[in-house]
């Protein structure tokens, strides 16, 4: 039962983990930018729907809300900050997303405190196997929302004009440029849509988990994690490296302790650069 236990959490975990991961894809995808910056966006959007939990709304609504709001933030950002880093060194994406997250850190310490803050959605539980497994409804609720938005999201990508000027810009910007399409508000709209789908999970991980300020870092290596595993603008490899990665998290929970969990997660990184590392060299070898 605690094999069950473990397994089902990691997997309706995994699913949100797998939503986060798919933003930063299609951002790095068509972009070409690594967004240290991911986790802190999730976080936002996270705080976004605690507030209006204060307010008095049920914090699901904030699935409907965070998005919006976080998809003008990104909208807001690319402006001010990325679109001057666009065709440039991938390094100096990766230097100035970090400028982002630390701003970002310090507002959100500023606006909400350091406090650990969980918006309660009193979703309740079920019961399965005489009572020997319990499963948050909360998780379950998280699970089918992420599953929902990645869905209407392919769709979106596939039938409407942004969505195809999008993929045209990922697969050649110049000759999309060439052909009519204003690339300048494609990447503008990616980062938008990457923001909003940090939102709906920030949302989510309001009433999944827990909220601080500096607490964006893990979510930022989680999904650079699994879109080095899984590869950009491949939703399926997405979804099960997303899986994957939530069981070996609760896995590493039961048998490791809660405090070495996040340790674990960086260690598993840290092994998949190497093999990565060694792969890379014996190709090169071999074309040699």
């Amino acid at each position: 039962m605690l094999m069950v236990q473990a397994s089902l959490d990691g997997i309706l975990l995994g699913i949100l983990f797998a939503l986060i991961a798919y933003g930063m894809a299609l951002q790095w995808g068509v972009m070409n930018i690594i967004n240290i910056a991911q986790g802190d966006l999730v976080i936002l959007g996270g705080y976004i729907a605690y507030t209006i939990y204060l307010w008095g709304i049920h914090p699901a609504w904030g699935v409907i809300i965070s998005p919006i709001i976080m998809f003008f933030v990104g909208w807001g950002l690319y402006k001010l900050v990325i679109n001057k880093v666009v065709d440039r060194d991938l390094f100096i994406s990766i230097l100035a997303t970090f400028g982002i997250a630390i701003v970002f850190q310090q507002l959100m310490n500023f606006i909400f405190g350091a406090d650990v803050v969980v918006a309660q959605s009193e979703y309740g539980t079920t019961m399965l196997f005489d009572n020997s497994v319990t499963l948050p409804n909360s998780k379950i609720f998280s699970a089918f929302i992420s599953v929902l938005y990645a869905v209407a999201l392919v769709i979106y990508m596939k039938k409407s004009r942004l969505g195809r000027a999008i993929r045209a810009t990922a697969q050649n910007a110049r000759a999309a440029k060439i052909l009519g399409v204003d690339t300048e508000k494609v990447y503008a709209a990616t980062f938008g849509i990457n923001a909003a789908l940090c939102g709906i999970a920030g949302a989510l991980i309001s009433i999944t988990l827990t909220l601080h300020p500096y607490v964006g870092l893990p979510y930022t290596v989680r999904s650079f994690m699994i879109v080095i595993v899984a590869g950009l603008g491949n939703l399926p490899a997405v979804a099960v490296s997303g899986m994957g990665l939530g069981l070996f998290e609760e896995f590493a929970d039961y048998i490791l302790g809660t405090e070495f969990r996040i340790g674990a997660v960086f260690m598993l990184l840290v092994l998949i650069l190497v093999y990565r590392r060694f792969k890379l060299s014996k190709k090169r070898e071999y074309l040699k």
